[in-house]
């Protein structure tokens, strides 16, 4: 099973592993938590990211911007069928 990262950026350049490790699924929620986050609201955070075992990024957040990587015209959504359960 693929593991990734979770890490958000700080004002002052810092950073901060979130998560380590865990599922794709896991890592996409916890994106969506630190990119809601009373963090980001007061401007603390200013980058958060998702990278694979071998540090490429699967996704960026910037804050002013939103998601800039990848672009949400390119994501594509696997929508199941409810008649194939």
């Amino acid at each position: 099973m693929p593991e990734y990262n979770v890490v958000q950026f700080f004002e002052n350049d810092t950073y901060e592993y979130v998560r380590r490790m865990v599922s794709m699924e896991e890592a996409v929620k916890v994106f969506n938590h630190y990119t809601h986050s009373v963090a980001v609201q007061m401007k603390i955070v200013k980058r958060v990211i998702i990278t694979d075992g071998g540090d490429c990024i699967c996704a960026e957040w910037i804050l002013g911007e939103g998601v800039v990587f990848p672009k949400p015209e390119n994501i594509e959504i696997e929508v199941k069928d409810e008649t194939d359960a």
